[in-house]
């Protein structure tokens, strides 16, 4: 166990997550993990870096990149309670994180 929950999450349901991924893997997507509801959902690269702000799309692109050239899979995970989504880059068999990058899912609040 790392000091990091939700890349212990990720890892702990590795099997599932690579076994998703395989499934599309010529489509090279990124993957999201719900630790919540438990899910795995895979979206093509671009349609996921477009629901992102401008800031997060560059880091995205360059993680994207980086992860593609080096053999990894990049797999955020989101924790809805704490209201965060994180990502890594990690490897397609089972190794350390690398390059993760961290972005706290904002939401306005109603007033």
């Amino acid at each position: 166990m790392s000091d990091d929950y939700l890349l212990d999450a990720a890892w702990e349901h590795w099997d599932m997550i690579l076994s998703a991924y395989k499934l599309y893997e010529e489509h090279k997507p990124v993957v999201l993990f719900d630790i919540q509801e438990q899910r795995i959902y895979l979206y093509p690269y671009k349609d996921f870096k477009e629901e992102m702000n401008p800031g997060n799309q560059a880091s995205l692109q360059d993680q994207y990149e980086r992860a593609m050239a080096t053999s990894k899979i990049v797999v955020f995970v989101r924790d809805n309670v704490n209201r965060r989504l994180v990502s890594y880059s990690l490897h397609y068999e089972r190794g350390d994180a690398a390059g993760s990058r961290a972005w706290r899912k904002k939401r306005r609040r109603k007033k």
